[in-house]
């Protein structure tokens, strides 16, 4: 495997790569758009940091690209949907820099409460001006965290280490890890119109852009202090210009803008009670190293077919627990195969079931396979990266339901396909014997029993004599062996699912006469 490491990584991590057996690693440096387009031809993987851009016209240039990694946190020089498409894993490495982000954090914090940077700056100059230069303390005071991950909690840590009240606004946190952290659950709202301080930790996205803007800093305090190390554009810039020039923001502090650098010109460095820093988050020794490892480590694993961890593409399942799922998997992988080429034109919803004992495992990597084998047909390039996506850019909508029983069986997979003109097909799978081998058990409420590595012939037929006879002397006659049967009869309707083992793909001849049959309403072959 070739592995391009195109940003300077960790010394340590470079090695990892290169004392695995059968990789070949490409150092590229400071390389050029127009150079990177050229070394990527046949190469597997890409480890990044900031500098290169892995962009839609890279990926297409990489067919045998899988991994791209990022040492560091943001991704925003990877596009995440292009690889998606292409099937290839994004990751980052979120937990390296966790301890730098958060000090960088506290001492912005620290600078905007005793004004070190101005004080120093004056001295420089000549001056003494101690009276000017008179803080304030963190002893006593209320920090708003807005997004309580790992940088957020490191902070509040910190925070109350100083006797500082902690409120967290964050719409994932429950309350017991909030107890377990010593912080209080807060409203955005209630973090705005109590906090003596303010600071970010929340990725950028539609709903936090401007998240703090003019109507918000007229709610806050006066004299409140603003912090972001996160992501540029989660405060107004505009807006905090005109909140610290009015005095309604005592002092801020930032290392992340919407535009990296700001213009020369911008208004944000001339203000003296705003301390800027040049995006220096992950700017430590101890994190750079630790950034280079971790993707080194997690895009071993991946491409060795281990775990996938950190991975913003799809979802990460440990390896013991996806040995445990194998042969769901190949079920689930095995009925979606079924539903799709069983399924009428124009599907529009997968409703994806479990039932009995299957409620208990961990289903996503089961609705994954499922939807990877319901586009085994129709579609090129399909894995558990981009499945998801091309059944949602089908216009399909998938949903899945769990139910701790079923009235047959102790544990069942039933996919059930809806058309846009109302009709559906439904196929049930489960495990059988020791072996746990794969059988599809239902077509349609109708019970059956067919082994899944088979090409299979499915009817629906009047339950009349001498359809099977039929059957079996169209298919002789095409030198078709059948190789089983399950035959299921609902006397309600007068109907019968019947499903037949072959050995090769009757012709298009014997599929006329079949289908041409009076009895005959439905013919359909299955290739699993």
């Amino acid at each position: 495997m070739k592995i391009l490491i195109a940003d300077r990584i960790s010394p340590i991590g470079v090695d990892l790569f290169k004392a695995e057996e059968g990789f070949e690693v490409i150092e590229a440096y400071g390389s050029s758009p127009e150079q990177i387009l050229e070394i990527v031809g046949d190469v597997d993987a890409i480890a990044v940091r900031s500098d290169t851009k892995v962009n839609a016209e890279v990926i297409a240039a990489a067919p045998k690209l899988k991994v791209v990694g990022r040492a560091g946190v943001g991704v925003d020089n990877i596009d995440i949907e292009a690889a998606t498409d292409r099937g290839v894993i994004v990751m980052n490495t979120p937990t390296g820099n966790t301890i730098a982000t958060a000090e960088l954090t506290f001492s912005h914090m620290l600078a905007g409460t005793r004004p070190i940077v101005q004080a120093c700056a004056r001295m420089r100059a000549g001056g003494w001006d101690r009276k000017k230069f008179t803080g304030t303390e963190l002893n006593g005071k209320t920090l708003g965290v807005l997004g309580l991950g790992r940088i957020g909690a490191e902070v509040s840590k910190r925070a109350m280490a100083f006797q500082m009240k902690v409120l967290a606004y964050d719409p994932y946190l429950t309350e017991s890890r909030a107890k377990s952290l010593g912080v209080q659950q807060a409203t955005l709202d209630e973090v705005i119109e109590n906090a003596d301080y303010i600071t970010v930790h929340m990725p950028l996205t539609g709903d936090t852009k401007h998240m703090l803007n003019a109507d918000a800093f007229a709610r806050m305090k006066d004299g409140v202090r603003i912090f972001n190390c996160a992501r540029g554009g989660i405060i107004d810039e505009a807006a905090l210009v005109v909140a610290l020039e009015s005095g309604k923001v005592a002092a801020a502090g930032l290392d992340v803008y919407e535009d990296e650098p700001p213009a020369e010109d911008h208004p944000m460095r001339g203000i003296e009670n705003l301390v800027l820093t040049p995006h220096l988050g992950a700017s430590t020794a101890e994190a750079q190293e630790n950034v280079g490892i971790d993707v080194a480590k997690q895009m071993i694993e991946a491409l060795k077919g281990g775990r996938v961890i950190n991975a913003l593409n799809m979802p990460s399942v440990d390896p013991q627990v996806l040995e445990k799922l194998s042969p769901y998997i190949t079920l689930g992988e095995k009925v979606g195969t079924f539903s799709q080429q069983l399924a009428p034109e124009g599907v529009e919803k997968i409703s994806i079931r479990y039932f009995g004992k299957m409620v208990e495992l961990e289903t996503l990597p089961l609705t994954n396979a499922i939807q990877r084998g319901f586009l085994r047909e129709i579609s090129d390039n399909v894995n558990n990266v981009n499945a998801p996506k091309k059944i949602e850019r089908l216009g399909i909508e998938c949903e899945q339901i769990t139910s701790s029983a079923h009235a047959d069986f102790n544990e069942l997979i039933e996919v059930v396909v809806t058309s846009k003109g109302g009709k559906t097909r439904a196929i049930g799978g489960t495990l059988v014997g020791k072996n746990q081998l794969p059988r599809i058990v239902l077509i349609d409420g109708h019970g059956v029993e067919v082994n899944t590595d088979a090409t299979l012939l499915v009817l629906k037929n009047k339950d009349v004599p001498g359809i099977v006879g039929f059957i079996g002397a169209t298919l002789g006659e095409d030198q078709v062996n059948i190789a089983n049967m399950s035959l299921s009869r609902d006397q309600g309707e007068g109907f019968a699912v019947s499903v037949f083992e072959l050995d090769s793909i009757p012709s298009e001849a014997a599929a006329k006469k079949i289908t041409n049959h009076d009895a005959i309403e439905k013919y359909r072959i299955i290739k699993l």
